[in-house]
């Protein structure tokens, strides 16, 4: 809002200007195009004829915006750092051993003797001959007739019927059968729905809720007072006489005889403290965790089967007859009448001179290698295994497990949480307000005089005068 104010101030000062300006202004002289004036009386002030190059100049005071940069104090919140000591309550797990006894039963192995005894199978060979008959091919040739068909050719004529078509033109009867429609009464069932309510009993599952009571282990800290001995630091004042020289008052020239006693030494009563350390039994709580067995009692939601009763539309399907009219197309015949050819086929007798493949059996002979087999009887050795029973004894050894009972001794660590006070050092960030300087950039309108030519001013305007 302020910098729209600093706008318009240089408007102002124009307006302002214009106001004191003299009285000759361009409103009181009347130019036509310089050329002279209109004959008013304020055409004199304009300093002589409107038509001439010289018509003075004119001082004006014009306010244009300044701007300067200026220092100026303002107000910053800060932030700083600052340690603070708070109490706080540290729980501390201290351990306490203790000694526990477990019995256990171990197995300690024993190692036994004894014999065996057990049949162990030898192989045994023997070698044996046997006779076999062996099948060996052997080739023979042989001289064999046989019978081959040679085809010929032999060309014989041949007689053959031929049937050749020759048209006629009949007047021929036909009979056509044409279309016609007959409306004819027909009887037809239509199913029509009839609607009835029924009453139906449905089963809904309608939920409840049931409170069943159960155990669970819950774990507390149960709080416990224990007495401690502990050391405490105290002590008491006590007066003590001590004699001290005259000089610790500046010297004997600076003394009186009477503040002094002369000069030498003066007893002096002196508080000192006498530190003592005491014994004292101290009640501190030790909290322990204790597990037990708690009752409960939970929801839980069940559903329950209940019948409930209904009224529905039941739709059923009845059988009426009903009768329509319907168009029915029937067929009538017409006889009629047209010319057509008719082909009627004749047979005539033909000679045609047509070869024909025959055969002819001839014998010829070829030799052939036939293969035959006789019967050889041929013998070999082969080994044969039998096995052998035998007895043999071995001593074996074999362990068995005794139970005995052992005892052994070890230390559990159990765990108790103890309170202790703790003062901790925590930074905090506190505000606080300081001055700063800092350039502030500010405009200002600075009046300034300037010279106007008076021509413009006791004239039309500066684009009518010539000069």
């Amino acid at each position: 809002m302020i910098r729209r104010w600093f706008y318009l101030f240089p408007a102002l000062a124009v307006l302002v200007a214009a106001a004191h300006s003299p009285a000759w202004a361009c409103g009181n002289c009347g130019c036509n195009s310089c050329g002279g004036c209109d004959g008013s009386a304020a055409c004199d002030d304009c300093g002589g004829d409107c038509g001439r190059a010289d018509c003075g100049t004119v001082t004006k005071t014009v306010y244009r915006p300044e701007y300067t940069t200026e220092m100026r104090t303002v107000e910053r919140c800060g932030y700083k750092t600052e340690q603070r000591e708070k109490q706080v309550t540290v729980y501390k797990r201290v351990p306490i051993e203790e000694e526990k006894t477990c019995n256990y039963t171990v197995m300690v192995p024993e190692t036994h003797t004894k014999t065996v005894t057990f049949n162990v199978c030898r192989p045994v060979w023997e070698t044996q001959t046997r006779e076999f008959t062996v099948c060996v091919p052997y080739t023979e040739q042989v001289e064999q007739k046989y019978t081959v068909c040679v085809p010929y050719t032999e060309e014989v004529e041949q007689t053959y019927t031929v049937r050749v078509p020759r048209y006629e033109e009949v007047e021929q009867t036909y009979t056509v059968c044409m279309p016609y429609t007959e409306e004819v009464e027909q009887k037809y069932t239509v199913c029509v729905p009839r609607y009835e309510e029924v009453e139906q009993t449905y089963t809904v599952c309608v939920p409840y809720t049931e409170e069943v009571e159960a155990t669970r282990h819950v774990t507390r800290c149960v709080p416990e007072t224990v007495t401690k001995t502990v050391r405490v630091c105290s002590g008491h004042w006590e007066t003590q006489m001590e004699e001290v020289e005259c000089g610790a008052c500046g010297g004997c020239d600076d003394c009186s005889c009477g503040a002094c006693g002369g000069c030498g030494t003066r007893t002096v009563c002196r508080r000192v403290w006498v530190p003592e350390e005491t014994t004292k039994e101290v009640e501190c709580t030790v909290y322990k965790q204790v597990t037990e067995e708690e009752p409960y009692t939970y929801t839980v939601c069940k559903t329950r089967e209940k019948e409930r009763a209904r009224t529905v539309k039941v739709c059923k399907w009845e059988q009426e007859e009903r009768t329509r009219t319907i168009k029915v197309c029937k067929m009538r015949q017409e006889e009629r009448t047209r010319t057509v050819k008719v082909c009627r086929w004749e047979e005539e007798e033909q000679t045609r001179t047509v070869p024909v493949c025959r055969m002819r059996e001839e014998e010829r002979t070829r030799t052939l290698n036939v293969c035959k087999y006789r019967n050889e009887t041929r013998s070999r050795e082969f080994q044969v295994c039998r096995m052998a029973i035998e007895q043999q004894e071995k001593e074996i050894q074999y362990t068995v497990c005794r139970p005995e009972e052992r005892s052994k001794t070890f230390t559990v660590t159990r765990y108790e949480c103890q309170p202790e006070e703790k003062t901790v050092t925590v930074n905090v960030c506190v505000p606080y307000t300081y001055t700063q300087e800092v350039p502030v950039r500010v405009c200002r309108m600075v009046a300034q005089e300037i010279e106007v030519p008076a021509c413009g001013h006791g004239c039309g305007g500066w684009g009518n005068c010539g000069t």
